[in-house]
């Protein structure tokens, strides 16, 4: 389970980051989160959506202790981020649209490795690992180098990085961006069957038509702020517009 609870991040800027971002006024700080809070709970996939910079990646990055929080709380699988953030990593998983993996390395030498980081035991390791492989077909290219690999194949062993520890808590901020279809549609079975093994799931995106398949719960986030909190069902049920798609538009739009 993630509690999310009264989260704001705040970041200093430079005059020249001012003046990149457009940002006016005295304040060198800008907050990219302000007070938002929101639970995920097992077995459920909560869908964070928001436009382009609207807060969703700094939220999973809070939420993965790749940052510290300004203000508020958060609690993973009943730890707090900040008291306990080695054991909170152990039982999460995060993966980014950006691969970061070593090029001179193969598959098996990546997922290999970050099973010994995080101390799997030889057969869990060939368990976990045969049950990746098989679901993202990886077999066919477990021996080449990563340098050698398309943008799909490496999003594909990321994954594999990501889940080889079969964490509890999996956090996929827009995983699907840029991806060719099958790749995107593996990512998505890998997201359900997540959701029936009881982990609880939480993942970004624009993409309307993922939020419709995958949601069972639902955020919308514009500015740093959450315009919407709720089940998916409800957030249908309660639409002012003819579409998922024009309904967030407005929502966005009258913020």
């Amino acid at each position: 389970m993630i509690e999310v609870d009264k989260l704001s991040k705040r970041f200093r800027l430079t005059k020249k980051q001012k003046r990149e971002m457009g940002v006016d006024g005295a304040s060198p700080y800008i907050w990219p989160v302000k007070e938002i809070s929101f639970s995920c709970r097992p077995g459920r996939v909560f869908t964070l959506l928001g436009p382009n910079g609207a807060g969703k990646t700094t939220t999973l990055r809070l939420i993965a202790t790749m940052l510290k929080p300004t203000e508020g709380s958060i609690k993973v699988a009943g730890l707090d981020t900040q008291r306990e953030p080695r054991k909170v990593r152990a039982r999460i998983g995060f993966l980014t649209g950006t691969t970061g993996l070593y090029g001179r390395l193969t598959p098996d030498e990546i997922i290999r490795y970050y099973a010994d980081l995080n101390g799997i035991g030889r057969e869990a390791f060939i368990k976990n690992r045969q049950r990746l492989f098989d679901l993202l077909d990886i077999h066919p290219f477990a021996g080449r180098r990563i340098a050698k690999l398309s943008t799909g194949m490496r999003q594909k062993v990321s994954i594999a990085r990501t889940m080889i520890h079969d964490p509890e808590v999996v956090v996929f901020d827009e995983p699907t961006t840029g991806l060719d279809v099958i790749t995107a549609r593996a990512i998505i079975e890998l997201i359900r069957r997540c959701r029936e093994e009881g982990k609880t799931v939480i993942f970004s995106t624009h993409i309307m038509g993922e939020v419709s398949l995958l949601s069972d719960d639902l955020a919308i986030i514009h500015k740093g702020r959450l315009l919407y909190n709720g089940s998916f069902t409800d957030f249908s049920a309660q639409c002012q517009s003819r579409t998922i798609e024009d309904e967030f538009i407005r929502l966005v739009q009258e913020a």
